[in-house]
């Protein structure tokens, strides 16, 4: 989560004192339930779990759960991430080093986390930090990026319109080996400093409370931790649609309840009673489904039947089918078991049933693009020290949702734009493609191998070098054994 204050609260921006840290502290705890019950519709702890039968305790009490939230997460990380995020260099610009880079960490899968927990929370959070990597005789640093939980996780920005990061705080509870509590890790990150405090009990910051107290200097030129928004409220993508979910556990439970209790109907029987050794027999009689000698039907007789409850099953699948409408609806995620999706869909068609969840990637887009810049200016700042010559102005970030695409209408129009639009453009319309500069550097290799071979078809020597012209009748030498001239190199 982000908390803005007023910076002139902070004495050193390097030094966050003791009182803006607690206060940043307390208000993310305040945070933590509304979290926690995020993680946990998730993870499938949901309140129909505890769901309690009001009327009649002896009735069943089936609990079913139907985990759309999981559903409506994992729809739209594959969408949104499932493909590799495409970065392009600008005119004359180098990001090499920045996409070997990101090619090494396998940043799909770490991108892949942090969109998952969008979904979730309504923010992620990633953390950069060099680590040291090599032989002890030739050591060399490199970046690495990993996630943060946002639920220990914050981000304290000024209270300016731009809400620019002031320093982060990661918040990590300590154990000891039999699970008790064994105080806090709170490390603090600045613009140029990590400042790590180890505390006794309690994530409260006090001179009494600290045990150990560490600083380490960063080179990412700010502060090394980047917010990611899922939208501008900060809200999950499920996080609107729980009282739907609710509502759906709910009738689904009732239903498989009431069908049990229609299996285990109560037997009513009407003018004479089973008592006694006889009636004992009788009474095992009807519960195998036989009993011989009853009374006759009529004012004095006797009738049996089973006591029920009408079940309108009509209504009770047409309210299930609303509320679960209703969430897809809301949720802007397509119910793919529908019968609007079977049989064969063309790319394009899908698109159009996919109108809503393409409009939602529209809003997420612009603000995961806005964390990914700020990502790609700290890798650059770290790479400019090390030396290595970067230049992330004008890079443009591609991000490709994953479903099912024609790749023959992908080429068609990639040759039809070509001389329109710049092939590093279209390039990236390619599905699985990252770096367009790749697919170019490969054209041109193969464009190379095929003039070569070309040439070596021309000459009629399969056996020849390519590299190498053709023997002429100047380049024989005499055969001393067959006393001939013999063509070959001298």
């Amino acid at each position: 989560m982000g908390i803005a204050i007023d910076e002139s609260l902070l004495d050193d921006l390097n030094y966050p004192g003791f009182d803006v840290l607690n206060y940043a502290i307390d208000q993310h705890n305040q945070k933590k339930d509304r979290l926690k019950r995020l993680n946990d519709y998730y993870d499938g702890q949901q309140d129909i779990l505890s769901h309690q039968m009001q009327n009649n305790q002896h009735s069943s009490n089936n609990k079913v759960l139907v985990n759309h939230a999981k559903y409506i997460t994992d729809m739209i990380t594959g969408f949104i991430a499932g493909n590799p995020i495409s970065y392009s260099a600008g005119k004359d610009k180098n990001i090499d080093a920045i996409v070997q880079l990101f090619q090494d960490l396998n940043i799909q899968k770490h991108d892949i986390e942090s969109e998952k927990d969008l979904s979730v929370f309504g923010s992620s959070f990633e953390l950069l930090y060099a680590k040291e990597i090599g032989t002890p005789d030739k050591p060399r640093t490199e970046v690495q990026i990993g996630s943060i939980d946002p639920r220990g996780m914050v981000m304290v920005t000024d209270d300016t319109i731009e809400h620019n990061p002031l320093f982060a705080i990661h918040i990590q509870p300590k154990y000891t080996l039999k699970g008790s509590d064994s105080g806090f890790l709170i490390s603090i990150y600045t613009k140029t400093n990590v400042i790590q405090y180890r505390t006794y009990s309690g994530s409260n910051l006090s001179d009494a409370n600290i045990k150990t107290t560490t600083v380490k200097k960063h080179y990412f030129g700010d502060v090394p931790v980047v917010e990611y928004r899922n939208n501008e409220e900060r809200q999950g993508d499920y996080e609107q649609n729980i009282t739907q979910i609710d509502a759906y556990n709910a009738l689904q439970s009732d239903r498989i309840t009431d069908k049990q209790d229609f299996i285990d109907a109560l037997l009513v029987v009407y003018g004479f009673s089973l008592q006694g050794e006889k009636d004992d027999e009788d009474s095992k009689k009807l519960r195998n489904g036989l009993i011989d000698g009853a009374p006759g039907k009529g004012e004095e007789g006797a009738s049996v039947e089973w006591l029920t409850k009408q079940l309108d099953e009509q209504q009770v699948e047409l309210l299930s089918k609303s509320i679960e409408n209703d969430i897809h609806k809301t949720s802007y995620v397509p119910n793919m078991n529908d019968e609007n999706f079977m049989g064969n869909v063309s790319g394009e068609a899908m698109k159009y049933k996919l109108f809503g969840l393409l409009n939602l990637l529209s809003v997420k887009s612009m603000y995961l693009i806005e964390g990914l810049k700020r990502r790609l200016t700290l890798v650059q700042h770290f790479l400019q020290v090390q030396g290595q010559a970067t230049d992330i102005s004008g890079c443009k970030i591609t991000i490709t949702p994953n479903i099912p695409v024609n790749l023959s209408d992908v080429i068609s129009n990639i040759k039809n734009a070509d001389g329109i639009i710049p092939r590093m453009i279209t390039y990236s319309w390619l599905p699985d493609v990252d770096d367009p500069k790749d697919v170019e550097e490969q054209l041109a290799k193969q464009k190379t191998d095929d003039i070569k071979t070309s040439q070596k078809a021309l000459t009629g020597d399969k056996g020849a070098n390519i590299d190498q012209p053709p023997y002429s009748e100047e380049d024989s030498i005499d055969d001393p054994i067959n006393n001939k001239k013999k063509s070959g190199p001298i």
